[in-house]
């Protein structure tokens, strides 16, 4: 059963349509899927592990979340393979699985954000689902898998990008439109401070993201570029970066406001409580671990110990990409330093001579000394008491 317009019906009884955009394009979402069913003459171009790449006239975009209960590797899917198992599952949607784009992710639906903006007659629609928690990861990161037989594992995390352009954008245009809108992506992970899950740098994306772009060949407005000086450039970001960043916190809890911690910002490089209470214990051997691990936690979100923290990180960042001499950029993180005890209101200033050593990298300085500043939010009658605040 078809609409007026030649569109097949999903058939799914709790799938809800949450947006119809200014070209007709209708999305619907239930539990595990997202669908946009396309009218008559759209192109798209699209990262799809079936019908993927140029595509005319497809009746549906489909992003999709397989049941986790039922296992993470593409042979545990129904069917035993990626394309079985969204052919069988479009085919229950009363979908055409030859003329359906598929995404899959480990993302929840309930947790897509859609954003549309625009500018006079062009209107741009996005609808993106999320995750970097597991899998995020920064472009030239070691691989940790090779495919050689086409298996392939499904780990929790991946950002899906549907973009709908009400316009008519040529296959070169398309494909330029991706190049625009995976910088977006990137600037909403970077302006989060994601971590890389591979190394030590921020995230540009997951190793798992896919795309999806779709325009309007019966609309009289062509576009020829797509890139940052076009305003359909401009569209493109100001979408992904708006709803990568809302995707992101309702799926993960990623925000600027759970970036406001120390431990967050330096858990790239592997620092954690655990570190923090041996460099503590080892500075005077004192068994007050909860009490530490508590002033700890308090400590980490102090706003200017997390301005500091980020300031020096960025140094460690610049010295990595060779921006800055690593001679320069030491001296300059440990004049910066220098400074965290009156910072914090601690009065009793330590030795730095003792605490600060030039042949240790960065971060190990700067973990002796805001352990000391963390130790000295409390004294030995606080034994049995609450932390300080």
């Amino acid at each position: 059963m078809t609409t007026p317009d030649h569109r097949p019906l999903v058939h799914s009884p709790d799938m809800k349509m949450i947006h119809k955009t200014s070209s007709g394009e209708e999305i619907y979402r239930n539990d595990d899927s997202i669908i946009v069913l396309l009218p008559k003459n759209r192109n798209l171009i699209t990262t799809s592990y079936v019908n993927g790449g140029y595509q005319e006239n497809l009746q549906a975009v489909f992003n999709h979340q397989p049941d986790p209960a039922k296992g993470h590797s593409s042979k545990d899917l129904e069917g035993g393979g990626v394309e079985a198992y969204i052919r069988i599952h479009v085919g229950r949607l009363g979908l055409d699985p030859d003329r359906v784009a598929a995404m899959i992710t480990a993302a929840k639906m309930k947790n897509a954000a859609l954003v549309t903006r625009s500018f006079r007659d062009l209107e741009i629609t996005a609808a993106i689902t999320g995750g970097i928690e597991v899998n995020g990861g920064r472009a030239g990161d070691p691989a940790n898998w090779h495919e050689e037989k086409g298996s392939m594992v499904y780990v929790g995390g991946t950002i899906n990008i549907i973009l709908i352009v009400n316009a008519y954008l040529p296959a070169y245009v398309l494909s330029r439109a991706i190049i625009t809108a995976t910088e977006a992506k990137t600037v909403a992970i970077q302006q989060l401070m994601a971590p890389s899950k591979y190394s030590n740098g921020i995230a540009t994306g997951s190793g798992t993201d896919q795309i999806c772009i779709v325009s309007n060949m019966d609309s009289p407005k062509v576009m020829t570029w797509a890139g940052k000086h076009s305003k359909l450039g401009e569209l493109i970001g100001k979408c992904v970066i708006e709803a990568t960043t809302e995707a992101l916190a309702m799926q993960t809890g990623l925000t600027p406001e759970s970036q406001r911690d120390m431990l967050v910002r330096l858990d790239r490089f592997g620092i954690d409580e655990k570190k923090y209470w041996e460099t503590a214990s080892s500075l005077e051997g004192e068994n007050w671990k909860e009490l530490f691990i508590r002033n700890l936690r308090d400590f980490s979100r102090n706003p200017a110990v997390v301005a500091m923290t980020a300031s020096l990180l960025h140094i460690v960042d610049e010295t990595q990409w060779g921006l800055v001499p690593e001679l320069a950029g030491k001296t300059t993180a440990l004049s910066i330093m220098k400074n965290l005890p009156d910072l914090v209101g601690v009065h009793n200033h330590p030795d730095l001579a003792k605490l600060l050593d030039e042949r240790d990298t960065i971060i190990e300085n700067w973990i002796r000394l805001s352990s000391w500043c963390v130790k000295c939010g409390f004294t030995e009658s606080d034994h049995d008491s609450p932390v300080k605040s």
